[in-house]
């Protein structure tokens, strides 16, 4: 048998050796390298300009101004420290600074673009120092020209790119300053470390502030979008609130038709077969339409009340009931005068239960955001019979006080709105000079059918 020596690397129990440990390295600069040319290379919103979405015009052009400012200052000054202080060669000097100042303009809307301009510029400004004699004594590589163009740039880039990308741009910017001490001109004063640290600084401001600002513009969407949800929320709870109520009325009428549908036959003597088969047939269509509505309005409930009893089928409260309303509003503290109209009035159910529930939303927002505040509420017919105008006047509270809400859920003026609506009405809410509110509800006026004789609650329940 012939063996086969192991090498160091295959035998049992040994590690790896240098040669895998040496490719997991390369490897692994290679895969950063390009994770570094993806995050140099690919710019956030090019060509939008910096500050594009603030409202203000001024603070819209104020990039412009700046970037204006810097490149007008820079141009001649670079060109001036190049040629008289480092003795650089005029054409060349001038295509220099050109190629780094210029591109500040550039920075407004494509920042990363003009990095890349302007980095490579500096990089081959650093070169073309390395062969002139004024270099000796000065700063190198980079000139304090560069040093305030470059910082300006940073401002600009860490107000656009997101941090992988700033973080490039800084390391690139370390590379190539640690690169240069390898051609370091002699007597020349190194300035890489400055300015690595001072773009680390700039870019981690501007990062934060721009951070910052996106932070408090997305707060401000996301209280936008609640405010807005909170409203729509309130309108579809009010809403229930409504069909509910109306859904009781309706219910009642119902009711009250079935029952003189069925007793029709025994309270009138006389009636041909006929008439009894039809009015058998009202009360059962009733009672199926009923039902009906019974099942689907009746999710509309809530829990408790479906617990204790289950829908009611007694009216809802209207005009009458006012004064035992304001009655209880004066024992909450609010001296409240009502005024009712001199004769009565005939109201459909509907009107009848918005202008109560004007009334009653009117005088709780009274006592939980003015307490104390003289109120007076007044039903007011026009000339012609058709309107009936509701007017809820409180004056400023008779001395400071505190709220018992400060924050309410806005019910009051969104129920308001949908009943005013719901009848075809119109409705005027506003404070007035002396500190007070007014509420002003213009509800039709159209008296109920006079064909259905009144039943009692108690016996429309009974169906």
């Amino acid at each position: 048998m012939t063996g086969r020596s192991l090498t160091p690397a295959q035998e049992p129990g040994r590690g790896p050796g240098p040669e895998p440990t040496r490719n997991r390295v390369l490897r692994a600069a290679r895969q950063a390298l390009r994770v570094l040319a993806v995050e140099l290379g690919t710019p956030t919103e090019p060509g939008t300009p910096l500050f594009g979405s603030v409202q203000n015009a001024w603070l819209r052009r104020l990039p412009y101004l700046v970037a204006f400012a810097f490149a007008v200052s820079l141009l001649p000054t670079t060109i001036n420290v190049l040629n008289n202080d480092y003795g650089m060669n005029g054409g060349l000097t001038g295509a220099l600074a050109t190629a780094q100042t210029v591109p500040l303009l550039l920075a407004v809307t494509r920042p990363l673009q003009a990095w890349w301009v302007i980095f490579a510029a500096d990089v081959v400004c650093a070169l073309a120092l390395t062969g002139v004699d004024g270099v000796v004594g000065r700063a190198w590589p980079w000139p304090p020209t560069v040093i305030v163009g470059y910082l300006a740039l940073m401002l600009a880039l860490s107000l656009r790119e997101r941090r992988r990308t700033l973080i490039a741009v800084w390391l690139t910017t370390g590379v190539a300053g640690i690169l240069s001490e390898a051609i370091t001109p002699e007597g020349s004063q190194s300035t890489w470390v400055l300015l690595f640290v001072l773009s680390g600084v700039m870019l981690m401001m501007g990062a934060t502030l721009r951070e910052r600002g996106d932070a408090q513009r997305k707060l401000i969407e996301q209280e936008t979008i609640s405010e807005a949800e909170r409203a729509r929320r309130t309108l579809l709870e009010e809403r229930t609130r409504i069909a509910r109520e109306l859904h009781d009325v309706v219910a009642h009428h119902m009711s009250v038709i079935t029952v003189q549908a069925d007793s029709a036959p025994y309270r009138i003597s006389g009636i041909p077969k006929e008439a009894k088969e039809e009015f058998g047939s009202i009360a059962a269509t009733a009672r199926e339409s009923l039902a009906e509505m019974r099942r689907l309005l009746g999710v509309l409930r809530s829990e408790e009340t479906e617990r204790y009893g289950g829908p009611e089928k007694a009216p809802q409260p209207g005009i009458a009931m006012l004064p035992k309303l304001v009655e209880g509003t004066v024992r909450a503290g609010v001296p409240v005068e009502l005024t009712l109209p001199e004769n009565p009035v005939a109201l459909e159910p509907a009107v009848d239960l918005s202008a109560y529930r004007i009334v009653q939303e009117a005088l709780a927002n009274v006592v939980r955001h003015a307490p104390g505040a003289r109120t007076r509420v007044s039903l007011i017919t026009a000339m012609n019979g058709l309107r009936l105008t509701v007017l809820i006047v409180n004056s400023a509270p008779p001395a400071p006080s505190t709220p018992l809400e400060t924050t309410g859920t806005g019910h009051g003026l969104v129920g308001m709105r949908e009943r005013v609506r719901l009848v075809d009405g119109s409705l005027d809410t506003g404070p007035l000079p002396n500190g007070g509110f007014r509420v002003a509800a213009l509800l039709p006026l159209s008296p109920p059918p006079s064909s259905a004789s009144p039943l009692s609650a108690k016996d429309s329940d009974s169906v």
